[in-house]
């Protein structure tokens, strides 16, 4: 080798060391800028909520300004279906869900019609002792021989009615809360939990046990106020913190977004739900007050305990569709408040509204 030839090879080495150390330099100055996996977002949050920013700046602003403007812990998602971006306020947090829990129970039983395990004709004698708590129109039926009712009724009365009773059932017919939990990890539903049936929760949140004899007469409402005012609020503060049928508003909407793409179930159980979600009865003062003529509203409401001033679990949750085809799902879900029935609706109906002037190509107000 040639005294030139060393040389040339010493300078080209140098050369790779030098271009090396500046890459190096540069990877450790992009690492140390970027955040520590406690505070990256959630996967693709970033990057959704930037395209939601692009595309419904009124919108997301109108959002967040009625989450902040009312008075109690509020979460609000608004998802469009067709592409995808979301906007919200509190939108991750965990939230009671109430009765917008029966929507899961539906999808479960649903799922196992699809699957062959069930039929929507199937019919299931409802005894007393399968009765529920709260509202449960259903109860009127049920004799002492029992009262019979297909999946299909059970699956109408727990949406369109919010009957506990039927949704009870229907819990016990599809395996139990663990099995609509189980359909919710199959569909990887993210932020969305199922809940115990209706009696057993209702009862805890008071501090009881449940007891066949809180269906009838006032005998839950005569027992519940036995106890003490500590006692309703530490239970109740308790559910408040960790609920027991928690979900996010953002979960909720993507989930009902899922359901109207048709990702969830097949064609003719997807119809028969969202025609079911259609014929809701319950709340019309909340979402549905805020729609324009020619609109829908396929939805779920929700509706908590009071103590005292204080209204728990008071949500709607549905998914709203444009004269033209175009949908976005929605979820308010207010979790505790002292605000009357007229301020929570009306925070609901402003969602929708909001929804409809955004889409409409309005000033979102």
């Amino acid at each position: 080798m040639t005294r030139g030839s060393r040389a040339s090879r010493r300078r080209v080495a140098h050369g790779q060391r030098w271009w090396f150390g500046l890459v190096a330099l540069l990877l450790a100055s992009v690492l140390s800028l970027a955040p520590s996996p406690a505070e990256r977002p959630p996967e693709g949050r970033s990057i959704q909520q930037a395209v939601a920013a692009r595309a419904a700046p009124g919108l997301s602003a109108r959002i967040k300004a009625l989450g902040r403007g009312f008075n109690g812990r509020v979460g609000i998602a608004v998802r469009d279906v067709d592409e995808g971006w979301t906007v919200a306020f509190d939108g991750d947090s965990k939230y009671p869900q109430q009765s917008v829990s029966k929507l899961w129970v539906a999808l479960a039983a649903l799922d196992a019609v699809d699957k062959g395990q069930m039929a929507l004709g199937d019919t299931l004698v409802v005894r007393k002792d399968d009765l529920s708590i709260f509202h449960q129109p259903l109860r009127k039926y049920v004799g002492d021989n029992g009262y019979p009712v297909t999946v299909v009724e059970l699956i109408r009365g727990a949406i369109a009615q919010s009957d506990n009773a039927a949704n009870d059932v229907l819990v016990g017919h599809v395996g139990g809360q663990a099995a609509v939990q189980a359909i919710l990890d199959h569909h990887r539903l993210k932020g969305v939990w199922a809940s115990p049936p209706e009696k057993e929760m209702q009862t805890r949140i008071a501090g009881l046990d449940w007891k066949p004899a809180y269906s009838f007469e006032h005998t839950f409402w005569e027992e519940r106020d036995t106890l003490s005012p500590e006692a309703r609020s530490v239970n109740l503060d308790a559910y408040l913190q960790d609920p027991y049928d928690a979900a996010t508003p953002v979960g909720i909407a993507t989930g009902l977004a899922r359901l109207k793409r048709g990702e969830l179930l097949s064609p003719a159980s997807t119809d028969l739900l969202l025609r079911i979600m259609g014929q809701t009865e319950t709340g019309p003062g909340r979402l549905p007050a805020g729609l324009a003529p020619g609109w829908t509203l396929a939805h779920k409401t929700g509706t908590g305990q009071v103590w005292g001033a204080v209204a728990t679990g008071f949500n709607d949750v549905g998914i709203l569709t444009a004269p033209d085809g175009h949908s976005y799902a929605v979820a308010v879900m207010i979790a505790q408040t002292r605000r009357p029935v007229s301020e929570r609706q009306d925070l609901m109906a402003a969602v929708a509204r909001a929804v409809v002037a955004h889409h409409e190509g309005r000033s979102v107000r």
